[in-house]
């Protein structure tokens, strides 16, 4: 790692002003976790080896249904992006990797640019493909559809894709390839609702079959958007049927926002790991839809159950457990920047309190169905303020004490705005 964005100095620094008072912290909270046998090493070394990815579309402004307001200083290409996921992982010290999306982040050479990643500590998780939206020059039009489409020519320009998609992350060492359709339809009898899903099936075989040995197709549910009738693949069972027709590799990807409004996701969790089909998290929270706003900003606790359900899935394995995680937000009105390092924090919080709860006293009054006991084991994790621990844990590894604090110290965002190009204003998504 030779090229890191933010100054070493300004971090030691910066840390210097803090470290006193977050050693007093964390051993004021490693007394406390003691007396509940817990020791708080242990939670900050499981911490240290916790990460989530960050998408390199997350880098950038999104935008309302009606509009985009640009930022001054946002990336507008990859390697400015690679350079703002640097900017999050050398100051949070949790997101080593970045998940690209093709075709927005094609290059002519691969090999330099996994290479221009990893000089600046950044490795390459998921791909993922694009099959929502039209490029310029493109033969078929997903207007109607792409793998589920009734038109041939265009499912197999998904198809080729999708392959293609699997060729870049080889070379860029990802493993994994991230399908989601925006397939469906907006009035009734508009398809076939059985004959789209065998399309749909038929053509997502012959992606599945171009996999390498070692790779992942997780397949990315929806509720609703672009499709508001129905969605091809709708649901988290649509996604485990789909993934049980395709075979091993093909696993089921959630989406926190992409449910009905007070589905129990955390129950998803533990029936997707039953089955061995639990293939990794886009994480986001929600208010009203799939609103794609900043992890653990609207329910923190949500998150925290989905992590305690996590804890759960990984000390009980079964045919394996090897989610994918990674962040996943549209940021409308804040830095982007500023929003994954706070979304990577809230992330980290929720693990760490997960690893808190008491499992046996839990489990003994699950089985002794002792409601108020087993709910308080879950409710004494989440209460304790675990920040101490990320914070020890970011200091050890490098990082920043205070990761938003040096951020802005720094001036990335005024400095950036002076030499990149601006990008223009946006039309949003309508």
């Amino acid at each position: 790692m030779s090229n890191l964005p933010i100054s070493a100095e300004l971090i030691a620094e910066a840390n210097a002003r803090e470290l006193d008072a977050l050693e007093d912290d964390y051993a004021s909270l490693g007394r406390k976790l003691e007396r509940a046998g817990i020791g708080i090493d242990a939670v900050k070394d499981r911490v240290a080896g916790f990460s989530v990815a960050i998408p390199t579309w997350g880098a950038g402004r999104g935008g309302t249904r009606f509009a985009k307001f640009p930022i001054a200083g946002e990336p507008t290409n990859i390697h400015e992006k690679l350079e703002d996921c640097a900017v999050i992982n050398q100051l949070s010290c949790l997101t080593p990797r970045v998940s690209p999306h093709f075709p927005w982040d094609k290059v002519s050479d691969y090999k330099a640019l996994r290479e221009e990643a990893a000089s600046l500590g950044l490795g390459f998780d998921a791909v993922n493909s694009n099959t929502f939206q039209d490029q310029p020059g493109q033969a078929q039009t997903y207007a109607t559809g792409s793998l589920s489409s009734t038109v041939a020519a265009t499912r197999q320009q998904a198809v080729e894709h999708n392959i293609e998609c699997i060729e870049i992350g080889r070379q860029l060492g990802s493993t994994d390839l991230t399908v989601w359709v925006g397939d469906g339809t907006n009035f009734p009898g508009q398809q076939d609702l059985a004959r789209s899903l065998d399309r749909y099936l038929e053509a997502a075989a012959q992606v599945y079959a171009a996999l390498p040995g070692d790779w992942r197709m997780l397949l990315e549910h929806k509720m609703f958007e672009p499709a508001f009738y129905s969605t091809v693949i709708s649901d988290w069972g649509s996604s485990i049927l789909a993934a049980q027709e395709l075979g091993p590799k093909a696993k089921c990807l959630v989406d926190l926002g992409h449910h009905a409004p007070n589905v129990n996701i955390e129950q998803i969790v533990a029936r997707l790991h039953r089955f061995g089909k639990l293939g990794g998290f886009h994480f986001n929270d929600s208010k009203y839809g799939d609103d794609d706003l900043d992890s653990g900003s609207i329910n923190p606790h949500q998150l925290f159950l989905v992590f305690n359900e996590l804890v759960e899935a990984e000390l009980n394995p079964r045919d394996g457990f090897n989610p994918s995680y990674m962040i996943d937000q549209s940021h409308n009105v804040t830095d982007p920047i500023e929003s994954m390092i706070s979304s990577a924090e809230a992330i980290g919080q929720c693990f760490a309190k997960a690893l808190l709860v008491d499992r046996e006293a839990l489990h003994l009054a699950q089985e002794a169905n002792d409601t108020m006991m087993a709910y308080q084991a879950l409710r004494r994790a989440y209460n304790v303020d675990v920040s101490p621990i990320l914070a020890k844990a970011r200091l050890e590894a490098g990082g920043a004490i205070d990761a938003l604090g040096v951020y802005r110290e720094s001036r990335w965002r005024d400095r950036k705005a002076q030499e990149r190009k601006a990008v223009g204003l946006g039309a949003g998504i309508v």
